[in-house]
């Protein structure tokens, strides 16, 4: 995820001189290449051979890197088997597929601004974005087949393939990401000395570890950027509407009992939500270090009211994270 805060900055939307500006301006002329963009405000660079093998370079050996990183600190910690299948389809209510799709995307939406700071064709630069993707996370996939504590999981590989279709398919179509997948998390302390135990034996103790294994703290989003549906409305660029889905009461991927622990009292439900949302990256600005900071922020969710529906209420939040 690092990976694609950094380099989703070499091409985010910023506010440029536009080209007619510049034709009227002979100053400007030799540096018109420069400084051109596109219709929704990306810039637009010429095709760079060396930016090219840059660009493909960075991919082998940054993902090598994670790879060989996400080895060591995880997979090395569990027995390995011969290659398996494994349907885990009906664990944590779906919300580590929702992860999948969001991870799936992130990857796609950072290859794609890191094919275009090369100048890599467009219909080109979408779809090698588009199925790396997928085969970055189809890596994954492996590692976990090989892994007798998991295996290979059919269910995970079709929500990769989710959210580089849906990062592909705006691209194609719109040139730009109306419909953005977002993230939001925060650290839960679950109230009883039982609970924190069992949530340290199964999420992780450390932050790092919480972030990524406890289900119960995460909200996936789909935030949708009104003004790109309605350009004449005269809204600000930034102004989006967020769905969001999560989970509560889970100790356990399928349910509350396992060895020492002896919980089915616990409720185990799915949350809806529904918040306004600010899309940072739509923020015009020439500052770079600004940009990449909306840049960076642009995965995520920003923390605003929400609605929520689940077992069959309606809660409300004044802050969401």
């Amino acid at each position: 995820m690092l990976s694609y805060f950094l380099l989703l900055s070499f091409s985010s939307p910023a506010q440029v001189t536009s080209l007619d500006s510049q034709r009227a301006n002979p100053a400007t002329t030799k540096n018109i290449e420069r400084y051109l963009t596109d219709k929704n405000g990306y810039r637009i660079y010429p095709y760079n051979k060396k930016r090219v093998r840059l660009v493909a370079a960075g991919n082998i050996i940054g993902y090598g890197g994670v790879l060989i990183g996400l080895n060591a600190a995880w997979y090395s910690q569990y027995p390995r088997s011969s290659f398996h299948f494994f349907n885990d389809n009906a664990e944590w209510l779906q919300v580590d597929k929702a992860g999948h799709v969001y991870g799936s995307y992130i990857e796609s939406r950072a290859c794609n601004e890191m094919w275009r700071w090369s100048g890599l064709p467009r219909t080109k630069r979408i779809w090698i974005s588009g199925l790396s993707g997928v085969a970055y996370q189809a890596i994954v996939e492996t590692l976990d087949g090989f892994s007798s504590e998991y295996g290979w999981s059919w269910g995970d590989f079709s929500a990769n393939v989710l959210g580089s279709a849906v990062f592909t398919a705006q691209e194609l179509a719109w040139d730009d990401q109306r419909i953005k997948f977002k993230f939001s998390f925060h650290k839960n302390n679950y109230g009883q000395a039982d609970l924190n135990q069992r949530a340290g034996q199964v999420f992780g103790k450390s932050e790092t570890e919480r972030f990524i294994k406890d289900y119960n703290a995460v909200t996936d989003w789909v935030s949708v950027d009104i003004p790109s549906f309605f350009p004449r409305s005269n809204l600000p660029p930034w102004l989006a509407v967020a769905f969001g889905y999560g989970a509560q009461g889970m100790f356990g991927a399928r349910s509350n009992v396992a060895p020492g622990f002896n919980r089915p009292d616990i409720q185990r439900y799915r949350q809806w939500y529904i918040s306004p949302d600010i899309d940072l990256s739509k923020i015009r600005t020439n500052k770079k270090g600004l940009r990449f900071l909306f840049v960076v922020l642009s995965a995520f969710k920003f923390p605003l009211p929400s609605l929520e529906f689940s077992r069959g209420n309606l809660r409300g939040h004044w802050i969401h994270f």
